[in-house]
């Protein structure tokens, strides 16, 4: 299998509830990159009457309002809670938009395939693009060459890590990114495929590599950031996390409890929960404390989380149960929930409502009642 990702698969990187994975990184000599791609990254996303009914594949909150992403650069906003939605005003690409993330109700950032990021500064009405593929791929390839100037001994794993970039290069703008994560409007993370790992602290408008703080040899695919306050995990493919204390300035790799994929984790005070595959479900106390599997009750890949006004952590499974946690992660409860399309993301809306993205597009649950729990 070659290194180049194609549009069915590039969308299933991002579905991996639906048992789709990305082929490893170095599988074979890439292929040249298509103009098709090319031409995705410039075409601008289409107004459609059937958006409402798109493939979703996240939804966070911007102050009031929800915005949800997914295929052909579709991004939808409610001011309603999710009961009514209409497409942003403008999105320039055409690309999947696999995540997105608000550091206030009037920044916000999506991330997709063709490494592509986006920045909208009103609330998700209109979008710009900030980064692509061949960006990204140079600015991997400047901090490996800095990196190996600087390196008089010049050892195998550097000169691996040239070789890896030259390759990304090569490619073209065919590498999904996963996650994006703002700690406010100037300083953001955005992780991917093949170990990418970009940050800015300027809102965006520069980006550099920290592929080499994370100093992961294997390159392994990055699915999640979680965040709170100076700490951050970022989980992946096989096993893979790496964690921070200092707001991202350096990361440590943990030793992980699950040599499977983790789609995601969440971080709850001291505590966090890292989840992924076959239902395999990873509750930590705290910094530096063993990590204590969760039953799930089950063994549904649990695909996507999120942690509630209340402190509350709900996380979804591919067969549409919702489980919540009222103790930081350490048990979770099933809940009842509507039956409906597959579900891929989640947001409490700001009447305390859960919405949820899915393959057929939004969806609102009745409010959750804590009294239900265990029912």
């Amino acid at each position: 299998m070659n290194t180049r990702i194609s549009t069915r698969r590039r969308v299933g990187a991002v579905l991996l509830a639906l048992g789709l994975t990305l082929p490893p990184l170095h599988a074979a000599a890439p292929e040249a990159p298509s103009a098709a791609r090319f031409d995705l990254l410039e075409r601008p996303a289409a107004s459609s009457p059937r958006a409402n009914t798109a493939l979703l594949l996240a939804i966070t909150r911007a102050g009031d309002r929800l915005v949800a992403v997914g295929e052909r650069g579709t991004v939808l906003l409610s001011d309603d809670n999710g009961a009514r939605w209409r497409q942003a005003d403008a999105v320039p690409v055409s690309v999947a938009l696999t995540n997105v993330h608000f550091a206030d109700a009037q920044h916000g950032w999506a991330v997709g395939h063709g490494g592509v990021v986006l920045h909208s500064a009103d609330g998700g009405k209109t979008w710009v693009r900030q980064l692509e593929g061949r960006e990204a791929a140079q600015r991997v390839l400047e901090a490996a060459q800095a990196a190996a100037a600087g390196d008089a001994a010049g050892d195998a794993a550097g000169a691996r890590r040239l070789a890896d970039a030259q390759r990304l290069v090569e490619d073209g703008p065919d590498k999904p990114l996963l996650d994006v994560h703002f700690v406010d409007a100037q300083r953001g993370f955005v992780v991917g495929a093949y170990g990418l790992a970009l940050a800015t602290e300027d809102g965006g408008r520069s980006w550099h590599s920290i592929m080499d703080r994370i100093g992961d040899p294997r390159g392994r695919h990055l699915y999640a950031i979680a965040r709170q306050g100076a700490r951050l995990l970022v989980v992946g493919e096989q096993g893979a996390m790496f964690a921070s204390e200092d707001g991202g300035a350096s990361f440590a790799p943990l030793a992980s409890p699950y040599n499977g994929t983790f789609f995601g984790a969440l971080i709850a005070g001291d505590g966090a929960v890292v989840f992924g595959l076959r239902g395999n479900l990873f509750h930590q106390p705290a910094p530096g404390a063993t990590w204590t599997k969760v039953n799930t009750g089950r063994g549904e890949s649990v695909i996507a989380g999120t942690r509630l006004a209340d402190g509350a952590l709900v996380l979804v499974d591919e067969a549409g149960r919702l489980l919540r946690s009222s103790d930081g992660g350490a048990r979770f409860e099933e809940l009842p929930a509507s039956a409906g399309p597959r579900f891929t993301a989640l947001a409490e809306g700001a009447d305390k409502t859960l919405v949820m993205a899915s393959v057929r597009g939004p969806l609102r649950l009745a409010p959750i009642d804590s009294s239900t729990e265990g029912k």
